[in-house]
């Protein structure tokens, strides 16, 4: 009777400085058997190839068929380095229904630097109910924004109440400019309009980053 492969697993992790990878098999116990680990430096300027020489390097200690891995997980402190070190990609945010006053709470306004900010009529009260909201100022600034900045952060007035407003919002910037729109609604059914835009603003400036790492790991383990 031929014997049943064992199932394999690979789990790769990206930091700041070295991409580790793990090659991890179910037998052995509850807890499995780690067959291999290696370490590459992490190369900013193209993930690929630090996450390429992890797992060629895992894969030859171990001797094993890239074939014969079930399951690959991904993980990464990139995102939490960029936040800590102000990195991350430039964003605009939109703001609904708030006035550039609202910018100097809860820290925002320094977290938002010199990226843009467009702030448009509109938003909810308390109960849901809406203001008028008038998008014209942001289509007419999508066309300048699109060329300039690597996503959308959406923040509207008691959004956690009704979100209507950032879902118009997020619709039309994704027909005009095709770029990633984070809403904040999405993200947090907190109160605080300003927090929540900090929380969006952050989360947008990542989402560029945690893109090329997803591509950079299929391209490699399509290849």
């Amino acid at each position: 009777m031929t014997a049943k492969p064992i199932p394999l697993f690979l789990g790769i992790d990206t930091g700041g400085t070295y991409t580790d990878a793990v090659l991890w098999a179910e037998e052995g116990g509850p807890k499995g058997k780690v067959l291999a680990k290696a370490k590459a430096l992490t190369t900013r300027h193209d993930l690929a190839v630090g996450i390429s020489g992890a797992v060629d390097a895992v894969l030859e200690k171990a001797g094993t068929d890239p074939a014969s891995i079930k399951l690959v997980s991904m993980s990464t402190t990139l995102a939490t380095n960029a936040l800590v070190e102000g990195q991350g990609g430039r964003v605009a945010l939109v703001m609904i229904g708030f006035s550039e006053a609202d910018l100097a709470r809860d820290g925002l306004k320094t977290a938002l630097g010199t990226d843009p900010v467009v702030f448009c009529p509109g938003g909810h009260d308390v109960h849901g109910n809406a203001a008028k909201l008038d998008l014209s100022g942001l289509e007419a600034a999508l066309p300048e924004l699109g060329r300039s900045v690597s996503g959308f952060a959406v923040c509207a007035y008691f959004a956690t109440r009704n979100p209507a407003h950032e879902l118009a919002a997020r619709d039309l910037i994704r027909e005009k400019t095709g770029l990633p729109v984070t809403a904040s609604h999405e993200l947090s059914a907190k109160l605080g309009g300003p927090r929540r835009a900090l929380t969006t603003l952050l989360n947008a400036r990542l989402i560029s980053m945690i893109d090329r790492l997803v591509a950079a790991t299929e391209g490699f383990l399509e290849a």
